[in-house]
């Protein structure tokens, strides 16, 4: 008996063995990917020691490398796909009809409920980033004894929709974009889901309730509550949790979770179960202790994480071997959960199925909401590259937790010089009310500059206009390929520079000659250094790049780096370029009419979509500001430790370099205009002000000889990283702004941009 169990146990282990082979794309995905690099099979094969007819038969799918070819070709294929990725603007439509919960035209009638055809038994389920469990001895004894209703196909284009019974027709969600074409995966442990809009799963991931007893899911399904859960949060939470309300929100990586399911609650909701119109305590913004709601959580034996019942409580019971993950997340708009900043003015005022197809679709091109917007952009990050997976010890043969190669897996301290004044680090070098110098300090905040108007021209005194340009995602796009550190700093005396080195580094740039009719690149003010400074590595590699020697005299490095933000990037990169696809600005139109259709999109009646492309852009940026989240409570005091230093992805290292990046990059265009006698007047983050002698950005951007934008300036355009028109006024406001030492920048579209959270 025991030889017979332990020969049943290898059998096992080789069909895990085999399981866990580095996984490859589609054949289609692999021949895409090296004809998209412009190479050819010859290459390849010469690269990976095999004959050319290997690599097409690799491609055809009719065979597949073997160890040890396949980790190097997946290796290939994961790097190619990071050049070249498919997304939802110039992915192929399927070649055969699916049946999704994004693409639900050729969805069966809801009056003809159908399950799922299972596939041939002898064919086991196809795992990816979507559907992938994290391993653990029970995932693997499910994985050797599959159950028949395991067996079919499931991934990220192809998943059935679950069956149910007859309800209302299911619609397919307001600007579901392409479908990109399928992948298996690109790489082993710390691959990222393909940049394409993560599909509906049963229900959706969120429901939002109006005190009826429906609540509102998404394509306009409408779910029965059951007795009690309307007036009763408890009920509600079992129910939210369980098979009836169905509510899913797939992971986003192979190592990740899958979300939590959201209630959001209008004001009539709210009410129904006992909530209060508005928070009477400002300061915490949360119930107090004693509040009825919190009495009945608890003698139901759900608890809130330390944030309490605010806006956006997380009500939970830890995990146990029997019920495993218990966590519904809650946003209470009429105590703000969605910022009018954020969200745009009244969304939080739509009648429940609007805001049901708002939120879905946001949750499927970015993240099902975790909090406001910048809590989002952060947990995405995490979500995208989690920093833990499972791992078999080798000694003990037992499943453990390991950290993901690339990922952020454990807090660190930042480096004196990007720590934030209250930082305890800072606090034990520096006395309270000691100001930091810029040798002391690592200042790279975004650009707040204009021109002295003296320094005006009498050309440019005779233009009439002066016209805003605004970056498209420029925060974004600067994350885009940027290395940044993962591990902690490490303190380097008279470093050599390395422009491929995260970290900050302290040097003097003050003897580079600079036009003062350009900000410096340099400093946030725009103003030349002055002496001795920390800068991050992207500054100082432009330095380098404009000619001046660059040699730090002390440096705190990161040898242990990569690409942390690329699936971030991406991903919010496709949401954004979809979303405007939907709203009419795709990136096939020429310049003209992307500026008539942006100017057509300030109208744009639609109710869903613009809050979804305000929430993306916010995203954005509040996610790279909680890179270094500061102290909040009036009780806190400077050099204790907050909350928000105990998370890995509190690294002010990062928000650094990434800002860094945006302001060289803007500096880079404005520098190639400049060339050819255009100065900005006024900078502010990503908004550039030109003087022109026409209303419209057209009216001043140079052009080449063959009438195309000039190589290496701004260029119209929707993608990231090109601009779009800001606003324009009259020559003699932006000459009364700067006389008065205002930003033409921060007004030029009439109000403050600032304060609109742009």
């Amino acid at each position: 008996m025991p030889d017979e169990q332990e020969s049943l146990f290898a059998a096992v282990d080789a069909l895990l063995e085999e399981a866990a082979q580095d996984p490859l794309p589609h054949p289609d995905e692999r021949k895409r990917l090296r004809e998209a690099a412009g190479l050819s099979q010859d290459q390849i094969a010469k690269a990976l020691s095999v004959r050319r007819e290997t690599i097409t038969s690799w491609e055809t799918g009719r065979t597949a490398p073997r160890a040890p070819k396949r980790a190097a070709y997946a290796r290939l294929l994961e790097g190619l796909s990071t050049l070249h990725p498919v997304n939802a603007v110039n992915a192929p439509p399927p070649t055969e009809p699916t049946v999704n919960g994004v693409n639900g035209v050729n969805a069966p009638a809801p009056n003809q409920p159908t399950a799922p055809t299972p596939a041939a038994p002898a064919k086991a389920r196809t795992l990816n980033a979507v559907n992938a469990p994290t391993p653990d001895p029970a995932a693997a004894a499910q994985l050797a004894a599959p159950t028949p209703a395991e067996t079919q196909t499931v991934n990220a284009v192809n998943a059935p929709t679950p069956a149910r019974a007859a309800g209302p027709p299911r619609r397919t969600p307001s600007g579901s974009g392409a479908q990109p074409r399928f992948r298996e995966g690109t790489g082993r442990g710390t691959a990222p889901q393909g940049p394409h809009p993560t599909p509906l799963e049963g229900n959706g991931p969120l429901v939002v309730l109006d005190g009826t007893d429906k609540a509102h899911a998404a394509q306009g399904l409408l779910l029965p509550l059951p007795p009690k859960a309307r007036t009763d949060l408890p009920t509600l939470i079992a129910w939210a949790l369980g098979p009836e309300a169905n509510l899913r929100s797939p992971r986003l990586h192979r190592n990740g979770k899958d979300g939590d399911p959201l209630l959001v609650l209008t004001a009539a909701a709210a009410e129904a179960l006992g909530l209060p119109p508005t928070l009477e305590d400002r300061r915490t913004l949360r119930l107090p202790d004693d509040h009825p709601t919190l009495k009945l959580l608890a003698k139901a034996k759900w608890q809130l994480t330390r944030r309490g019942f605010g806006p956006w409580p997380r009500i939970y019971r830890p995990a146990s071997p029997t019920t495993g993950r218990q966590c519904v997340q809650l946003a209470v708009l009429p105590w703000g959960a969605l910022d009018a900043r954020a969200w745009g003015e009244h969304t939080a005022e739509l009648p429940a199925p609007e805001l049901a197809a708002l939120l879905t679709t946001y949750a499927t091109r970015v993240l099902t909401p975790r909090g406001s917007t910048a809590v989002s952009g952060l947990e995405l990050m995490t979500a995208l590259r989690p920093p833990t997976r499972a791992a078999r010890n080798p000694e003990t043969n037992l499943w453990e937790s390991a950290p993901v190669p690339g990922s952020l897996s454990r807090a660190v301290d930042p480096a004196p010089p990007e720590a934030p004044d209250e930082h305890p680090v800072v606090a034990a070098l520096h006395p309270r009310s000691h100001q930091r110098t810029p040798d002391q300090v690592l200042d790279e905040e975004a650009y707040d500059w204009i021109r002295d108007p003296q320094l005006l021209t009498d050309a440019e005194c005779t233009r009439t206009h002066a016209v805003g340009i605004d970056v498209n995602m420029a925060f974004a796009a600067a994350a885009n390929r940027l290395l940044v550190g993962i591990g902690p700093a490490v303190h380097t005396p008279a470093p050599r520079f390395d422009p491929k080195m995260p970290g900050c580094w302290l040097a003097d740039l003050s003897s580079l000659e600079l036009d003062p009719r350009l900000p410096s690149p340099f400093t946030p003010s725009g103003l030349p250094p002055t002496g001795p400074a920390w800068y991050a590595t992207p500054t100082l590699a432009y330095a380098q790049e404009l000619g001046h020697p660059v040699h730090p005299t002390e440096a705190w490095l990161r040898p242990d780096h990569g690409p942390y933000l690329d699936a971030w990037y991406t991903r919010l990169r496709d949401a954004y370029v979809a979303t405007m696809a939907d709203l009419g600005v795709t990136s096939g139109l020429s310049e003209t009419e992307f500026l008539t259709a942006m100017a057509e999109l300030q109208e744009h009646p639609d109710p869903v979509l613009k809050p979804v492309l305000s929430a993306i852009k916010s995203t954005v940026k509040g996610g790279i500001g909680k890179l270094r989240e500061r102290p909040q409570g009036a009780g806190y005091r400077p050099g204790e430790p907050w909350p928000a230093l105990e998370r890995p992805t509190w690294r002010p290292d990062i928000r650094a370099a990434v800002i860094s990046t945006a302001r060289v990059n803007m500096h880079r265009k404005m520098l190639r205009l400049a060339a050819v006698g255009l100065h900005p007047i006024a900078v502010l983050s990503d908004c550039a002000v030109y003087l022109s002698d026409g209303p419209g950005p057209l009216d001043f951007l140079p052009r080449t000889p063959e009438g195309k934008p000039l190589p290496g300036g701004f260029r119209l355009g929707v993608s990231p990283g090109m601009v779009k028109h800001e606003g324009t006024q009259s020559l003699l406001w932006a000459v009364e702004m700067l006389d008065q030492g205002l930003n033409p920048a921060r007004h030029i579209k009439g109000h403050d941009a600032a304060a609109d959270g742009e």
